[in-house]
């Protein structure tokens, strides 16, 4: 029973990632974090990535809600170029459950909500090791040069890993400014800190330009992008999950993008790591103003 409905998972044994994780490990590990993380799910729009014969067969990044999905599985309209789009949302555990049944993975939601879709509630520096290394040390230094700028700029922030190569930096927003707005705000951070770190970071968008550079990361925050969700399982060996941290914990030489799994991620979780950060949403004019005062 789950919100008073039950969900079946159908071929609850069927192995979706390697080292045998099954549909309803993934199933049980997402019951179990339900309650840390659904509040960053509310009333967002999802796509969904879907991997219906585990990581050996196709993938499928859903947008529209499929017609056969229940009628208490919540969704929401939102425009696009020619017409709209109808996402999922989900708004409970239930609904959790049954999107696990669907065989969807990783959950990726907008950083705006539906009630008002055009203002996000939150920004993200995406930071990912140069070239297909793992260098998760280079990220590690990104984030707490950027940690410090954001702080110097008045902006509260914390760190996700990713589960892939990892580190997302989120600033919460008081839904004040557009995304056309926070995503120029965001370039114009990353373009300050990389002038600051040449040697180390760049916001080169062409992947020839970069070198051995990190990449400062902020297309995530236009329209209808989206960016992954705190907790969800990443379709990776291992099943490594998103996973919020504090600042301290993002220091700890054994972390890294894939240090917490389906195994471990739950009770990390409990330990409430972005404690208050969600309440504190802020306006962009402030920081902008000190920004171009530097």
């Amino acid at each position: 029973m789950t919100n008073h409905r039950d969900v079946e998972v159908q071929r609850p044994d069927k192995v979706l990632l390697p080292e045998g994780i099954t549909k309803k490990d993934l199933a049980e590990y997402y019951r179990a974090v339900a309650p840390f993380m659904l509040p960053h799910l509310r009333d967002r729009p999802l796509m969904l990535e879907r991997h219906p014969d585990g990581l050996d067969g196709p993938r499928f990044m859903q947008k529209d809600t499929p017609d056969h999905y229940p009628d208490w599985i919540h969704r929401t309209e939102v425009p696009k170029e020619g017409g709209t789009v109808t996402h999922t949302v989900c708004d409970d555990t239930a609904t959790l459950i049954f999107l696990v049944d669907q065989a969807a993975l990783t959950l990726h939601r907008w950083l705006s909500r539906a009630d008002d879709i055009d203002h996000p509630d939150r920004l993200v520096f995406d930071l990912d090791p140069s070239g297909d290394g793992d260098d998760f040390e280079t990220v590690r230094e990104a984030a707490r040069q950027l940690h410090a700028l954001l702080d110097e700029l008045g902006l509260p922030s914390a760190p996700m890993t990713t589960g892939s190569r990892g580190v997302h930096v989120v600033v919460p927003l008081d839904r004040s400014q557009d995304f056309d707005e926070v995503r120029d705000f965001a370039r114009q951070v990353a373009d300050a800190l990389a002038d600051e770190h040449p040697e180390a970071l760049t916001t080169a968008p062409r992947k020839k330009d970069r070198g051995d550079r990190l990449f400062l990361d902020v297309l995530r925050n236009g329209y209808a992008q989206t960016a992954v969700a705190p907790y969800s399982v990443r379709a990776k060996p291992g099943a490594p999950v998103a996973t919020p941290l504090t600042w301290r914990q993002l220091g700890a030489p054994a972390v890294d993008a894939r240090h917490w799994t389906v195994e471990n991620a739950v009770e990390q979780a409990r330990t409430d790591p972005w404690e208050g950060l969600l309440g504190r949403g802020r306006s962009l004019g402030p920081a902008w103003s000190k920004l171009r005062s530097r």
